[in-house]
């Protein structure tokens, strides 16, 4: 084994329970040695908790002190818990059961459902929208699709805090929830929601928890076999327990005291879906001889990061601010936070696709950058700046890396490959296990250049090019691995959903971003109205809004940029201002001054602004956007799509069909040339605007979107030619 297996990808397994301690600061390390009755631990982000409580499990059981299997971790999404058992095994902890509060669920619903009520557990449903629509048409109550979702997500509110249908008027006044529709009429949906349910013989996801909590309420032989099997119970983001998830969790522990908790009430942005951090901040009322360690070494985040973080939150109001951690950073001084304004939101995301193509073109991974928003509708502005700007992407929230088919299939051919690899062709040019790898997924669609587009093609090759990284990883860090070594490795990856890094940049919701981090993060829409959004009206839902920008806060490493628009589209009313989050902390935003650069229109950059100067560096000023405008029908245009073409969709198309072919092959070639896809030199909305106007001149060309200066330089003159009729090759006249 080389040194090469130190890496942070495949560690080497510590040797013995002390050695499983080294490297935890004198916190982590307290978290790690309190074994025995209740434990909570309040970790700020970037603090380590996950490391704490991992080398916790992973200690007590190397120095047997704890079974294997009698401990149950359990966390909030699949990544999460994927992430816990991939650490776990990398500590040489085995068998310790990492899961979902709903996986857990589910497994002990499955086992004890024939004992506790006969029969096979009901089939449960994907997705309860369509039996919401159905219960509405039952009801006769008509239902747009904005509104299905609304109703769904009062549905699931109700159930997580065991509110029943009776009860949900008076339930959701009590907690000052808006209801979308009459609180009245959503009972009644409610009601026939669960009547739909028993007729169908079906139960949805919230139906998992409510039944294992009936079951371990009603049979208490059944608890006590529960609690036989798990003595040691860790929950990690504590401040997100639901009072349903709560009461399942004290059913779990019984009248024992082995439960260790972790979590962070400024991080509480949940709340919405049932999490509360009362739990969090109540643990010691409820367990008054408990253990409590505090995390605060911030070990991502530079002390400037950390300094815009804890001035967000020394704003803050409420119960869960009065417990804030401060951040203390152990990383060495970095840039600070850039803060810029925009004219409209296209310039916005045009103006953070060119950062990142800069920071590409620096050596900076397209894998350790991210674009977080607060709602998904603002990632579409987002996919097509950066594809114009030759920038590959990836959006969050799709299907779990091991589950998908592509993926599937290609551990299928990788593991073929291992078992008959003498008697394979493919393999006979690969002499080692890269280029082996590299050979079988040829066959499964893989190539050295990405294709081109952003659809399921990209997505598909991306999942491919993952496990290519893998495997040249996997072999730089153990000399001599062969194939069925790396499909033993990918086996037990997919069993703890252990994914690898797919490459290209972030584009994720705020909410979805939990949990993770990068070494550079671009907030952008950071403007009042969106955060917080425009329904927040309540000091909680306020600070649950600057709990949100927290989270994007602490998600950067190193880099970090916020900006907003101050109008939607061009030429629009520039009536938009930063956020009031923001205040105090940006420059020139002292408490009670105007907005800053109220005066300046132009889109002026306020780049790295120090205590000591509190001057922003200046950048260049962006020239000023008129409105875009149909050029067929004249109505003014804020579609991402229609201001690329100049013209609305439905509007009809004077395209020169001939001159659209021609650009079109010429891109091709030209993509062939520079190795990238061919998306990265024209887009085809920006081939059809060209061919749609047939610019004459440079000045022309550039007014098209989609062309900027860095391309009209590189190609213009060739685009020129083409329009006029003329070969870019040598300028003479085509046939």
């Amino acid at each position: 084994m080389t040194a090469a297996t130190h890496s942070t990808l495949f560690p080497r397994v510590p040797d013995s329970a002390d050695a499983v301690l080294e490297g935890l600061d004198p916190e982590q390390r307290a978290v790690a040695t309190a074994l025995h009755g209740p434990v909570c631990v309040l970790a700020g982000a970037g603090t380590g908790k996950t490391r704490a409580i991992t080398h916790r499990i992973a200690y007590g059981v190397r120095a047997g002190i704890l079974q294997p299997s009698s401990v149950l971790a359990v966390t909030f999404t699949n990544r999460a818990a994927g992430e816990m058992r991939g650490r776990l095994r990398q500590l040489g902890a085995v068998g310790v059961q990492a899961r979902t509060f709903h996986s857990a669920a589910l497994r002990q619903l499955q086992y004890f459902w024939p004992k506790a009520v006969g029969g096979s557990l009901p089939r449960l449903v994907d997705r309860k929208i369509q039996l919401v629509a159905d219960a509405a048409a039952a009801c006769r109550i008509r239902l747009d699709r904005g509104e299905l979702r609304d109703v769904t997500a009062e549905i699931e509110w109700s159930k997580v805090t065991q509110t029943v249908p009776a009860d949900y008027t008076a339930a959701a006044a009590k907690s000052g929830r808006e209801a979308p529709r009459d609180p009245a009429e959503i009972a009644q949906l409610y009601a026939a929601y669960e009547d739909l349910k028993r007729e169908r013989s079906v139960i949805d996801f919230e139906d998992v928890l409510l039944l294992t909590v009936a079951v371990l309420q009603d049979r208490h032989d059944i608890a006590e076999q529960v609690r036989a099997q798990y003595q040691h119970f860790v929950v990690d983001e504590y401040q997100d327990v639901s009072p349903l998830q709560q009461r399942l969790l004290e059913l779990w522990l019984g009248d024992r005291e082995n439960l260790c908790v972790v979590g962070d009430a400024s991080q509480t942005i949940y709340s919405f879906t049932g999490a509360t951090p009362d739990h969090l901040l109540d643990f010691r009322v409820r367990h008054p001889g408990a253990t409590v360690v505090k995390l605060v070494r911030d070990y991502r985040s530079t002390p400037q990061v950390v300094r815009l973080a804890n001035g967000l939150l020394a704003q803050a109001k409420g119960r869960a601010a009065d417990h804030r951690l401060e951040l203390v950073s152990q990383r060495p001084a970095g840039p600070e936070p850039v803060f810029t304004e925009y004219t409209d939101e296209p310039a916005e995301a045009e103006g953070a696709a060119r950062r990142i193509r800069e920071l590409i073109d620096a050596g900076v991974p397209a894998s350790e950058i991210a674009v977080l928003f607060r709602t998904n509708s603002q990632s579409e502005t987002y996919e097509q700046a950066l594809a114009d700007a030759g920038v590959p992407y990836q959006l969050r929230g799709a299907e779990r890396f091991f589950d998908r088919p592509e993926v599937r299939n290609a551990i299928n051919a990788l593991r073929a490959a291992a078992r008959f690899g003498g008697n394979d062709s493919l393999l006979d040019d690969a002499p080692d296990l890269p280029s082996q790898v590299r050979a079988v997924l040829s066959g499964k669609g893989w190539t050295p250049q990405p294709p081109a587009g952003s659809g399921a093609v990209r997505e598909s090759w991306e999942s491919l090019a993952a496990l290519v990284h893998l495997a040249q990883d996997f072999a730089a860090a153990r000399a001599g691995a062969t194939l069925a070594d790396l499909v033993v490795e990918l086996d037990e990856r997919a069993g703890a959903q252990h994914a690898p890094t797919v490459q290209g940049v972030t584009l994720a919701s705020l909410h979805a971003a939990k949990g993770l981090e990068w070494d550079v993060v671009f907030l952008v829409g950071v403007a009042e109205g969106m955060m917080p959004i425009t329904y927040a009206k309540t000091d909680e839902q306020i600070e649950e809004e600057r709990r949100l920008l927290y989270v994007g806060v602490t998600r950067a490493r190193e880099h970090l940029h916020l900006s907003w628009a101050l109008s939607r589209s061009p030429g629009g009313r520039p009536n938009r201002r930063p956020s009031r989050f923001l205040t105090g902390l940006r420059p020139g935003s002292q408490a009670g001054a105007g907005r800053a650069g109220a005066a300046d229109a132009g889109g002026v950059e306020r780049g790295s602004w120090t205590a000591a100067t509190a001057v922003p560096e200046q950048a260049p000023r962006r020239r000023q956007r008129t409105p875009a405008r149909c050029r067929v029908c004249g109505r003014t245009l804020t579609d991402g799509g229609e201001m690329k073409l100049m013209r609305c969709e439905d509007c009809p198309s004077d395209m020169d069909e001939g001159l659209y072919e021609r650009l079109r092959d010429w891109r091709g070639e030209q993509a062939r040339r520079s190795g990238q896809p061919a998306f990265c030199v024209f887009t085809d909305k920006t081939l059809i605007a060209i061919a749609e106007t047939v610019p004459d001149d440079e000045h022309e060309l550039a007014r098209i979107p989609g062309v900027g200066m860095r391309k009209l330089r590189r190609y213009g003159s060739d685009v020129l030619a083409l329009c006029a009729g003329r070969d870019p090759a040598d300028g003479q006249d085509q046939d």
